[in-house]
């Protein structure tokens, strides 16, 4: 076995929010912050958040999510059969990449994929944080209700990422080291994040290196 590390910087092009779960209500203060790190205070992108975008976007990509049986569920290795002959072998790889997340004694792959959260890439005099009004328009009035801020991470802020995948004997790294990339571009050309639909999330992940 042997483990290889790609590595980047994940570029925002427009404000990015993920959630940082506060339920504590602040008066007059953001109703839905962004997390950050307890020791620092500075946003980070939680590795479980790129991992789980990369693993739903390629499922889309591959037609996997569109199976008989999938009922809107991550595919795993019971649904294989349903799988285009054509098809199989890079649902198989997906699979081993990112793991099976269902009991199956059929398949005990090892999952190849380790996401590091992607850290806060400091410049002196960013700001990290900001705070968009958003609400709901009224359709008959036309007026705006239900006011809200939203805490983002504004564009043009950046994030070291680092991507780490077990290559055991038998596995085509070629395979695994392409699956990372076209899910990296895909969300792209998607968002990452939440409130895509309204911009948010826009990236590009730049300087990539394979070690």
């Amino acid at each position: 076995m042997k483990i290889i590390k790609l590595t980047g910087i994940v570029e925002l092009l427009s404000g990015l929010h993920i959630g940082g779960g506060d339920d504590t209500m602040k008066i007059g203060g953001i109703d839905n912050g962004v997390i950050k790190d307890v020791n620092t205070d500075n946003p980070y992108i939680p590795g479980s958040s790129l991992k789980g975008k990369m693993r739903s976007l390629l499922e889309m990509s591959h037609r996997l999510v569109y199976l008989p049986s999938a009922n809107g569920s991550p595919f795993n290795s019971k649904l294989l059969e349903e799988v285009p002959k054509e098809k199989r072998e890079s649902a198989l790889t997906l699979l081993k990449l990112f793991g099976n997340g269902k009991i199956d004694e059929n398949f005990n792959e090892l999952t190849r994929i380790s996401v590091g959260d992607c850290s806060l890439v400091k410049v002196e005099g960013q700001t990290v944080s900001e705070a968009k009004y958003e609400n709901v328009i009224d359709r008959k009035s036309g007026t705006a209700s239900n006011p809200r801020q939203t805490e983002r991470v504004p564009a043009g802020v950046k994030f070291a990422f680092d991507i780490r995948i077990k290559v055991l004997d038998g596995d085509n790294e070629e395979e695994l080291k392409k699956m990372v990339e076209d899910g990296l571009d895909l969300i792209q050309i998607d968002y990452l994040g939440g409130n895509g639909s309204r911009g948010y999330g826009r990236v590009n992940f730049i300087d990539r290196k394979w070690e």
